[in-house]
């Protein structure tokens, strides 16, 4: 399976779909806003924990935030 890593594409378009900032979405994550810039800017892989709970907050499933496929 090979499958390009969308999630700072997915990112960005969900936090504009969610009217929140980066900043909102690290404190929901419990982490700092530069570790959202990391995710966005650097293509830096967040931990499960992190996927699992940005797939909860903007309702969409894991393979959707990561890759841009399957159903929301």
């Amino acid at each position: 399976m090979n499958r390009e890593y969308k999630l700072p594409e997915i990112l960005y378009k969900l936090l504009a779909e969610h009217n929140m900032t980066q900043q909102q979405l690290a404190d929901k994550l419990f982490c700092g806003q530069s570790t959202i810039y990391k995710w966005l800017r650097t293509g830096r892989m967040p931990n499960l924990e992190a996927v699992m709970l940005m797939s909860e907050i903007f309702n969409v499933s894991t393979d959707y935030l990561i890759y841009g496929t399957e159903s929301r």
